[in-house]
């Protein structure tokens, strides 16, 4: 679910404001109208507030230089966000290519930059003294830093998004460009933290501490980035057969509907996974949904042969089929598991959200307790910290020309 509000679209894009863009409003409203006290009391109010809000609406401009290249790319740009630390564009996916990555993450310094030009020649038209020419001479100074910082090479920053299509062109390979580009975010970040406690503790500079926590921002932003690029890239990298299970069982399909359910349905407290099978070869699913659709007179004189799903109906997974198009098809298709087959189209196995998560966890070397597995198992949904269906939605995309 989205955050914040939703104020209106722009280029059909939802623009939302989240609760801490009210206060940083107010504390740019306050600290800049200290600067303009010589016109008056209640100008420089006034005259605080119009910084605060073109702020915003340079960091606004900036994130949609952002989006209007990413959706010239086809790309579905789901919102832009204003919040406490300046504005985020939330971009369905990436770009295909290094080159069109590097067209959208310099579109917005460049917007930036471009306004700090406008306003500054704006604000050299104008007469002195002029309220308007020092809010304008203002906010371009602000558009000024905002391009320069933004272009500090470390994700989350443009610089960091700049720095990844850089290494992904040299490297070819999305992935070491993302670890370098968020490395070189964790650096800059702890950095930033030590230089704002520093400013705080032996200069008694407050501004320290703004600059701690966007370091600490910075930090939480990069990590987040490289975690989700190794879940990305082990979508990428484990096939079906690492991942599949053989928690199912195969009966023999000329049993009558009767003795199935007398023997494998009656006293079980969970119901398994079935599979058929007659003269060595598989028939098809059992699905006991099929079952109870069927009249129980009828149970003496059908078979499983009778209700099974053949093989070769079922939505499935080859062997080799990568983890990516594992999750992507269940979630796709509304499954809670799904069926893997081997060369010669028998059942070599089934794999559902438990199994996923169990085969990243080891690839990854986190351990899991069992006992979560089999939770995950029963609920059929994937952790709320591990959103896999989301993450593979966009490794999917990787693949694509």
């Amino acid at each position: 679910m989205q955050a914040g509000w939703r104020i209106g679209s722009i280029f059909g894009i939802p623009l939302y404001i989240d609760s801490s863009w009210f206060v940083i409003v107010v504390l740019v409203t306050l600290l800049n109208s200290q600067e303009y006290v010589q016109w008056g009391e209640l100008l420089s109010w006034g005259a605080g507030l119009a910084v605060a809000l073109l702020l915003f609406g340079s960091v606004l401009l900036h994130e949609l230089g952002h989006s209007l290249i990413a959706k010239s790319q086809g790309i579905q740009v789901n919102s832009i966000t204003l919040f406490l630390f300046g504005g985020i564009a939330s971009i369905e996916k990436e770009s295909k290519t290094p080159g069109q990555a590097f067209q959208v993450a310099i579109a917005g310094p460049l917007v930036s930059l471009a306004l700090f030009f406008v306003l500054t020649a704006l604000a050299q038209s104008l007469p002195e003294p002029n309220l308007v020419r020092e809010i304008a001479q203002r906010i371009g100074e602000i558009n000024l830093v905002l391009a320069i910082f933004n272009l500090i090479p470390g994700l989350p920053l443009d610089g960091g998004q700049v720095l990844k299509a850089t290494v992904w062109q040299i490297t070819g390979s999305r992935f070491a460009g993302v670890r370098w580009a968020a490395r070189s975010g964790q650096f800059l970040g702890w950095g930033a933290i030590f230089l704002g406690l520093f400013a705080l503790f032996a200069a008694s500079n407050y501004s320290g501490l703004w600059i701690a926590l966007i370091g600490l921002f910075v930090i939480r932003n990069a990590s987040s980035y490289s975690r989700m690029s190794d879940l990305q890239e082990t979508l990428l990298k484990i096939q079906a057969s690492d991942v599949m299970s053989r928690e199912f069982r195969v009966i023999d399909a000329e049993m009558t509907l009767r003795q199935f359910a007398d023997d494998y349905l009656i006293c079980a407290s969970s119901i398994p996974v079935f599979f058929a099978a007659s003269s060595g070869r598989y028939r098809g699913f059992v699905s006991v949904d099929k079952l109870r659709m069927i009249e129980r007179s009828q149970w003496e004189t059908q078979t499983l042969n009778d209700i099974v799903t053949p093989l070769d109906q079922l939505i499935a997974v080859p062997e080799k089929a990568l983890l990516v198009e594992v999750i992507n098809k269940m979630e796709s298709q509304g499954l809670p598991r799904i069926t893997v087959l081997s060369p010669a189209g028998a059942v070599s196995g089934i794999i559902d959200r438990g199994d996923v998560v169990r085969a990243v966890a080891k690839y990854l070397k986190v351990p899991i307790p069992e006992a979560n597995i089999k939770r995950i198992k029963e609920d059929g949904s994937y952790p709320p910290g591990l959103p896999l269906d989301a993450i593979a939605k966009t490794a999917a995309s990787y693949t694509e020309n």
